[in-house]
């Protein structure tokens, strides 16, 4: 059954609102368990309602925040899942753009997973994509700080020497 206009713009607005309110979740240094619930409702949320409007570009961006909950979480086997369900999604509808933000996502998950050699690796896909994409100054910037965060987390995984 087809979306009126309203059903439309709510499902937008929702879904764009619940996506901001994870990601405030997400940025906090300590979170209890009732903030780590509110978390994973908002992503989950998010991504159902751009399911709904059946848009490529905001379903990988949504897998991709879960993705990311789920490693902040330390469950690096849904993170894993959503993370390739992401990248899948750009492969498939050509989003070349998100795909260094979709590879960062996948090398989260192995650091998360302890797996740090296919994390370095999709991590220096990342990097080259990145590289290789014409992207405004500020996307840029944004992907580049994944990077450098996964970078960090993949350091903070290695054993010493």
């Amino acid at each position: 059954m087809a979306l009126t206009k309203a059903e439309r713009e709510f499902h937008r607005k929702t879904a764009a609102a619940c996506f901001n309110r994870a990601w405030d979740y997400l940025d906090m240094k300590k979170r209890d368990s009732w903030a780590t619930e509110e978390m994973l409702n908002l992503a989950h949320a998010s991504r159902y309602h751009w399911g709904v409007l059946k848009r490529p570009r905001q379903q990988a961006v949504g897998d991709w925040q879960l993705g990311r909950v789920y490693a902040a979480l330390g469950n690096s086997e849904l993170s894993l899942q959503y993370a390739l369900s992401c990248l899948g999604t750009c492969e498939k509808q050509h989003l070349l753009d998100l795909l260094p933000s979709a590879m960062e996502g996948v090398a989260r998950a192995y650091a998360v997973a302890g797996d740090l050699r296919n994390a370095a690796r999709l991590l220096q896909m990342a990097r080259k994509k990145l590289d290789s994409l014409r992207l405004g100054a500020e996307d840029k910037r944004i992907f580049a700080s994944q990077i450098r965060e996964t970078q960090l987390l993949i350091g903070r995984r290695r054993p010493p020497a």
